[in-house]
């Protein structure tokens, strides 16, 4: 649920008038719908849901809403409809400029831009939000806290990350789907008990110069080794249940942690009862929880997909219980 409270002249509390709130208001405008995150502007807001839409009330100046005109908005409208799940919003008390950025990484931009106005979301070259305010807002400013250290010289972390798949220096390889991977077994060794065990003098693996892989598909095993060297996994929300029964098997708890936050930022109603099964499956609580609630906040629209009526009897069951204690089930 959102609450507004404060100066509205400009509507920018969404409660579809623009009087001052002198104590918080529920925006009624947004009833049933999971608000993740909140961007606030000079005097715009921009909201993002569970299912990554995203919605836009308050000034329109200069086309900071993104509806196309410049009109204010006194409610919540939605925008950007026609393109893929928003992922991150931004936008700044000292500037009239949005951001937001994709699933897929691209990176939009609308409102003020060097003194002229965008009044629909402009795909940009950048890489992060960070830039569009850095380049486009006026005045130059940076939407959230930003660290920059300027170092000449790779870090221990950037040298193990510059070294992975680098057939220069690897003593091992990995053969998945007919790829190869090229990795250095004492990394390995360092970073993960199962390879530990695995290298040890008794196992036929030690002696190995390429060791095959059949259980894990190319994609899903590459990332987990770079893990290894990177602490950090770059995969879509599709490979990374792959990545979460990897491990799971290798008992790799911190991992199993990022799969999560990655399939969290993925989950949508066609997929979400899918997700549950897959959480439950591998013993990830948190991401159990997460899409459990997704589903009792979707529930007419999940359990009309093919995924639900897919689901194990057992689980179904449970769910259903479940749900009907959080009152999902009332009139």
């Amino acid at each position: 649920q959102v609450y507004g409270w404060g100066y509205n002249g400009n509507g920018q509390l969404g409660l579809g008038n623009n009087g001052n709130q002198l104590t918080p208001c529920r925006v009624a405008a947004l009833h049933g719908v999971c608000i993740l995150q909140i961007a606030c502007g000079y005097a715009h807001t921009l909201a993002l849901t569970d299912e990554g839409l995203l919605y836009a009330w308050g000034a329109n100046t200069y086309g900071q809403l993104g509806t196309g005109n410049k009109s204010n908005q006194l409610s919540p409208v939605q925008i950007m409809m026609e393109k893929e799940r928003v992922v991150e919003i931004a936008a700044c008390h000292s500037a009239h400029t949005s951001a937001a950025k994709t699933q897929s990484g691209q990176v939009y931009m609308w409102g003020q831009c060097r003194g002229q106005s965008v009044i629909l979301p402009h795909l940009t070259h950048f890489a992060c939000t960070d830039d569009v305010f850095a380049c486009f807002a006026t005045p130059a400013v940076m939407w959230r806290l930003l660290s920059v250290e300027h170092e000449d010289f790779l870090t221990v972390a950037e040298s193990l990350k510059k070294e992975f798949d680098s057939p220069e220096t690897s003593d091992l390889k990995f053969r998945v789907d007919g790829k190869y991977i090229h990795v250095h077994k004492a990394v390995l060794k360092i970073r993960c008990e199962h390879f530990r065990t695995m290298f040890q003098s008794y196992w036929n693996e030690d002696m190995k110069e390429v060791i095959e892989i059949d259980q894990f598909s190319y994609p899903v095993y590459r990332a987990f080794l770079e893990y290894l060297y990177t602490d950090s996994v770059d995969l879509p929300p599709e490979d990374a249940i792959g990545l979460l029964d990897l491990a799971t098997s290798y008992c790799e708890n911190r991992l199993k942690k990022l799969c999560q936050h990655i399939i969290k930022r993925g989950i949508t109603v066609e997929n979400a009862f899918s997700l549950l099964s897959a959480a439950v499956r591998y013993d990830a609580e948190d991401l159990e929880e997460f899409c459990f609630k997704f589903c009792v906040n979707h529930l007419t629209e999940v359990t009309q997909t093919t995924a639900f009526w897919q689901m194990d009897g057992p689980l179904l069951k449970e769910f259903i219980a479940k749900a009907s204690k959080c009152g999902a089930f009332k009139n």
